[in-house]
């Protein structure tokens, strides 16, 4: 028995003249390789979790059209997962393999949220985390083959599944994955960029869930309210297994908001700082409120942090989350960034446009505070009504959805609902110049030298830091907005 498990990369934005300037913006270039670049973890996971008498094989599907007109057909099951803005494409590659007769199972966020669609691409749709559920899927299809599968696996206890329990993710099964690999090495001494197959970093979590539950993410829906914590112990366990198969990695931590919990944060940061890896991750502004924590994060090999500030005024950030908590921080957005990356460790500013709260005044106020800022990398989005989110509720309700169920538009960079105090030709105006101002190669060398002199204020060359960084000067865009 042989299972394929297929991963649809990348995103691919909808509004031409969006596509047009990013083919001008390296920063904006760059970022789309980054996330076609980023294996999914939970599918690794997946065959983690599968019995080890059965064959199981990793796919990147980047070209739809392409794999469809030659997919391979010696799987005798395949399961699906991929981000809304791909979905069509997935149902596609789900029908083709259906009409040759190889069952297909669907799981993953969008089918979480909207598994009656997914149905009816699939012989069977997991709904929620798949660790609970998987197994069952496996032994109901070897018992009696798609006869055995039923339409819906659901968790007993959504978004409870133990951390602890979580399967070994097969990391080895990237290495089998077409693309340019390049032999095991020490980066930092060679001065070159080691790869696991075609993949500039691997994906690890160590905590699922965030408690701010903000009204446009939507990965609430697939873990559930409650922030859970991965044992350290296993943390660990899975970079192990990483640098056995990559001697010197660099790893992103698949987590919404890392450092929450701080003491078992901190026991984090110390295990790590043995295992000489370089490492991104996501956390909110709370983190700078810790010296010993941003003492601990260089020595760990944390090399940057991902910070969803969504907008530097208090008036665009009421009432995005259920507790106002974002609102209360904005006033020390400014001193937490220079107290994170006067560590060493770059801050990535993530900003939202078009908040019901913002006018066409708020792409000169962001302008002015991501320079006074000197936040190394940026990242503007565009507001996003995500299937299941709040946010998506609240504007079907108010009839502000341009293409509803559209979900190829669920991108971060194309604009699908109408603002509330500007049109969407302003909303679409004013993003592209905050791109043009903030993603021009002058703008980040700018940037890049102010992180260089605090690395230098620290007793770090410019050159050594280089080396360190290694797999890329660009993060990941953060798909849950």
């Amino acid at each position: 028995m042989k299972i394929g498990l297929i991963a649809i990369a990348g995103v691919k934005i909808q509004t031409r003249k969006f596509v047009d300037l990013g083919i001008t913006l390296p920063q904006f270039v760059n970022r789309g390789e980054v996330i076609a670049q980023l294996p999914s973890l939970a599918l690794l996971t997946l065959a983690g979790a599968t019995p080890d008498d059965i064959d199981v094989e990793y796919v990147e599907v980047d070209d739809i059209q392409e794999y469809v007109r030659s997919s391979r057909l010696d799987f005798d099951l395949v399961a699906l997962s991929t981000y809304s803005a791909r979905a069509f494409e997935a149902y596609e590659v789900a029908d083709a393999y259906r009409a040759v007769g190889v069952p297909v199972v669907f799981g993953g966020l969008h089918a979480t949220v909207l598994p009656a669609e997914a149905a009816r691409h699939a012989d069977a749709v997991v709904v929620g985390e798949g660790e609970t559920t998987w197994p069952q899927v496996v032994a109901d299809f070897q018992r009696r083959g798609a006869a055995g599968l039923k339409p819906f696996y659901r968790e007993q206890q959504p978004g409870q599944f133990p951390l602890a329990h979580a399967p070994m993710p097969r990391f080895d099964l990237l290495s089998g994955v077409p693309g340019q690999s390049h032999p095991a090495g020490d980066a930092a001494t060679t001065g070159e960029i080691h790869r696991l197959g075609p993949y500039n970093r691997i994906t690890v979590q160590t905590t699922r869930g965030c408690p701010w539950d903000c009204h446009f993410c939507a990965a609430s829906k697939l873990y559930g309210s409650r922030y859970r914590l991965k044992p350290v112990a296993r943390v660990l366990a899975e970079i192990d297994e990483v640098r056995r198969l990559w001697k010197r990695p660099f790893i992103e931590f698949a987590d919404d908001n890392t450092f929450v919990n701080r003491p078992w944060s901190k026991h984090l940061l110390r295990g790590l700082a043995a295992r000489n890896i370089r490492y991104f991750t996501e956390t909110d502004v709370s983190l700078a409120e810790d010296d010993e924590l941003l003492d601990l994060l260089y020595p760990s090999g944390c090399r940057q942090v991902l910070i969803g500030f969504e907008n530097p005024n208090r008036r665009s950030l009421e009432g995005i989350d259920r507790v106002n908590w974002k609102a209360r921080q904005c006033d020390r957005y400014l001193e937490a960034i220079d107290r994170i990356q006067s560590r060493g460790v770059s801050v990535c500013g993530c900003f939202i446009v078009g908040l019901d709260a913002d006018t066409t005044e708020t792409f000169d106020e962001l302008r002015e505070f991501i320079d006074r800022s000197r936040l190394l990398e940026v990242q503007v989005t565009i507001l996003t009504p995500f299937p299941g989110t709040r946010l998506y509720t609240d504007l079907e309700r108010e009839g502000r959805l341009l293409y509803p169920g559209a979900w190829d538009r669920c991108t971060l960079f194309d604009v699908n609902f109408q603002p509330r105090r500007m049109t969407v030709e302003q909303l679409e105006e004013g993003v592209m110049r905050l791109w043009q101002d903030c993603w021009n190669a002058a703008a980040f060398t700018r940037r890049k030298r102010h992180y260089r002199d605090l690395l230098r204020a620290r007793g770090r060359s410019a050159a050594g830091q280089a080396r360190l960084e290694g797999a890329s000067d660009e993060p990941p865009v953060r798909l849950t907005a």
